[in-house]
């Protein structure tokens, strides 16, 4: 799943930043989750759905964004493997939009 993490942070973050806009999902639009190229090939949306809903348990309130906790989860993940670690700015505020 680290891989799959790193790929969807990477996803995410291409065109107008971290932003979480790849997790939204479809109501009156295509969104970048269910998009053609990323359909097939992205995966583990669920792993960041559970953590957000652990955290938002724990805490009480949407404390945290979806996209902190995406580019937190690939880099612990990543690191878990035994790869690299970088650092990682938060405070990243959830895109409403795709």
């Amino acid at each position: 799943m680290g891989a799959s993490l790193l790929h969807l942070h990477f996803n995410d973050c291409f065109v107008n930043g971290c932003d979480s806009s790849l997790l939204l999902d479809s109501t009156y639009f295509e969104t970048e989750k269910i998009a053609r190229g990323n359909f097939i090939f992205v995966r583990g949306f669920e792993v960041v759905d559970q953590i957000k809903a652990e955290m938002d348990r724990v805490y009480g309130c949407p404390i945290v964004s979806c996209a902190d906790i995406l580019v937190v989860a690939a880099r612990d993940l990543v690191v878990a493997l035994g790869g690299l670690t970088w650092k990682v700015r938060l405070g990243k505020r959830d895109s409403t939009r795709a």
